[in-house]
């Protein structure tokens, strides 16, 4: 039976209702993904979207596909803007605090085994887009569970820049999440393909991975 009103603590004095990890957890569960709408807390979500809202424009580099000596800038993929988040700032520390206390969740419940987490910034400029794709393929990454939250207040239908969620590589249609502020998106990894859908206006969000640990003798699975 997944909890459904315990406490826990959070940044400094602050505490999480984990009944939200609980709607998260139980959607995992059955369905492999959750979309829960305008449900980050108050405080994170305007937390972060002011500290997004006034980083300087070099700290978003364009993003590209794969890692380390795969890493390559793909503008038939996407073309967004990223800046990955650290500790070094009191609205990534926040985050990151409220990310671990949902990974712990997450492995007390569903026995995930999520190790280490990476996130980042991501700004789509009007028209960017990132294509259809996978997180992780099988037996090929460690990525585990993405999760996505968006920041974007007023959003319009004529705005356009949904998130496609494909439940498999046979779906056509998908389902499609409005990127409105405080959404929290969450899905396994290897099992949705999605794609951001070209916006007609500027689109924020925070993109993340929950990884499992596949280091092997001396060889250690960096979180990034």
């Amino acid at each position: 039976m997944l909890a459904t009103s315990t406490v826990s603590h959070f940044a400094g004095n602050d505490t999480i209702d984990e009944s939200l990890f609980a709607l998260i957890a139980q959607d995992i569960e059955q369905r492999g993904y959750s979309v829960l709408p305008a449900a980050l807390p108050d405080i994170l979500t305007n937390t972060l979207f002011v500290h997004q809202q006034t980083m300087q424009v070099d700290k978003f580099k364009n993003a590209g596909i794969g890692r380390g000596k795969a890493y390559l800038k793909n503008e038939f993929v996407r073309t967004d803007a990223i800046s990955w988040i650290t500790d070094n700032t009191a609205a990534g520390q926040d985050w990151l605090d409220w990310t671990t206390q949902l990974q712990r969740y997450l492995n007390r419940r569903l026995f995930l085994g999520l190790f280490s987490f990476e996130s980042h910034f991501a700004h789509y400029r009007p028209g960017d887009y990132y294509k259809r794709h996978y997180d992780a393929f099988k037996g090929e990454s460690n990525r585990v569970l993405s999760i996505v939250v968006y920041f974007n207040s007023q959003w319009l239908p004529s705005d356009a820049g949904e998130l496609v969620l494909y439940k498999d590589d046979l779906d056509k249609e998908g389902i499609k999440v409005v990127p409105l502020m405080g959404t929290i998106v969450a899905f396994l990894s290897e099992e949705f393909p999605h794609e951001v859908l070209a916006a007609n206006r500027d689109r924020y969000s925070i993109a993340g991975w929950f990884r499992v640990n596949t280091s092997v003798t001396d060889k250690v699975d960096p979180p990034l």
